[in-house]
């Protein structure tokens, strides 16, 4: 990318990736728990997990690394090279997923205007779509996107004013969800976008803008859309967004809506599963290998069982909140702040034996009733518990379980 992204462009950039299909209808999860204590919810959750995705812009901004790449600095390259493996299974998940998600969505908003009702149809257009985006490159992304973005604004202040003065009573279902699952559900999600974030904060112009934009762009954008599903949840009686573009007949602009926030979002995954795949191989340019990820979840969403989607999201949280915690800990506490080409080493035993403990903890609380949900204790005790070990091997004079390679 020969461009950098301005505050402005970064903020735009984050909006459009949470202004999606899939933060609806995580929204609309929530709605046994009514509007009132489902907003709270929404707004407390954001706050931790948009909090938590902007230290990890701040990292890529400072460090030019991205974010797949930056694990070297605690895991090693093999170490890694698992790590971005893990990635790229979450980001062809994340891409299948939302290419179902917006074809489903056509086929709800496009009846009464297109003839086309087959979802194989869709699928494949949208897929297409993506595909065109991405060929388009980053450079073409920092403008279009923004064109995108802003259009994209204007019709969802329609959809929510729609959803606001429907004459459907918001009443909350029986069976409520707890706050501390309501937390964790919207933490998770601006947590699947830490294992990228550095993929194009590393682009800005300055690291404050680039911090703060990311912050910003997202926490609003994605907030809007989890409180959006929640109000069409409540409204329609069911958590599938595509639903609310029949009952509100909002016509084009649905599928304007559909159209570039799925394409917006979409693009990010692959995007980004491509970088992941780099950091892996090294052999294959990062468009042409998100161009193939695009083609393989095309594939993948005709058989993909999306009621699995709130699994996915957990196994999101599970692997990625203790990575990062580590990641944190070596950048901020152990000073780790850029990768020595000259002392690379193949894998850090501790830091993946921390991290498997980690990712064990999150699946023995998860069920628990924690009022701050659960990717919070989880990082905070993984932080713990690494940084401790750290120092103690630390001043034993151990190698740390780093196998030290100079030809890797």
């Amino acid at each position: 990318m020969s461009k950098k992204i301005g505050f402005f462009n970064m903020t735009a950039l984050w909006f459009g990736a949470a202004v999606s299909l899939s933060e609806m209808m995580t929204g609309g999860l929530l709605s046994s728990a009514g509007l009132k204590k489902g907003i709270a919810g929404i707004l407390i959750g954001h706050l931790i997990g948009a909090a938590i995705l902007a230290i990890g812009a701040y990292i890529g901004a400072k460090s030019k690394l991205a974010a797949m790449e930056s694990t070297t600095n605690s895991f090693g390259v093999y170490g890694t090279k698992l790590l971005s493996l893990l990635n790229v299974v979450q980001l062809i998940g994340w891409t299948t997923v939302m290419i179902i998600m917006g074809a489903r969505a056509f086929e709800e908003a496009s009846k009464g205007l297109i003839s086309i009702s087959s979802g194989t149809v869709w699928i494949l257009l949208i897929g297409l779509f993506v595909f065109i985006w991405i060929a388009l490159g980053m450079d073409g992304l920092n403008y279009v996107n923004t064109v995108a973005v802003l259009l994209l604004f204007v019709m969802t202040i329609i959809m929510t004013i729609n959803i606001f003065t429907s004459n459907t009573a918001l009443a909350a279902s029986q069976d409520p969800i707890s706050m501390g699952s309501i937390i964790e559900l919207n933490v998770v999600m601006p947590l699947s976008w830490l294992p990228l974030v550095g993929d194009y904060t590393r682009f800005g112009k300055s690291i404050k803008g680039s911090t703060l934009g990311t912050f910003l762009g997202y926490f609003v954008g994605s907030s809007w859309m989890f409180i959006a599903g929640l109000a069409a949840s409540l409204v329609t009686g069911d958590s599938d967004p595509t639903k609310l573009f029949t009952v509100m007949n909002l016509g084009i602009v649905a599928l304007g809506i559909i159209l570039l926030s799925t394409v917006t979002t979409t693009f990010m995954d692959a995007y980004s599963a491509g970088v992941s795949f780099i950091n892996i191989t090294g052999k294959v340019k990062e468009k042409h290998a998100a161009l193939i990820i695009t083609v393989l979840a095309t594939v993948l969403a005709f058989v993909f069982p999306m009621e699995q989607y709130e699994d996915f999201l957990y196994f999101i949280g599970s692997v990625f909140a203790p990575l990062f915690a580590i990641i944190f800990v070596d950048y901020f506490v152990f000073k780790k702040s850029f990768v020595d080409k000259n002392k690379k080493f193949k894998v850090d035993i501790l830091a993946l034996i921390v991290w498997a403990l980690g990712v064990a903890l999150y699946y023995g609380i998860k069920n628990m009733d924690i009022i701050i949900g659960v990717t919070t204790p989880v990082m905070i005790v993984t932080s713990l518990i690494y940084g401790i070990a750290r120092k103690v091997l630390s001043e034993t004079k151990t190698n740390y379980g780093q196998y030290e390679t100079e030809s890797i």
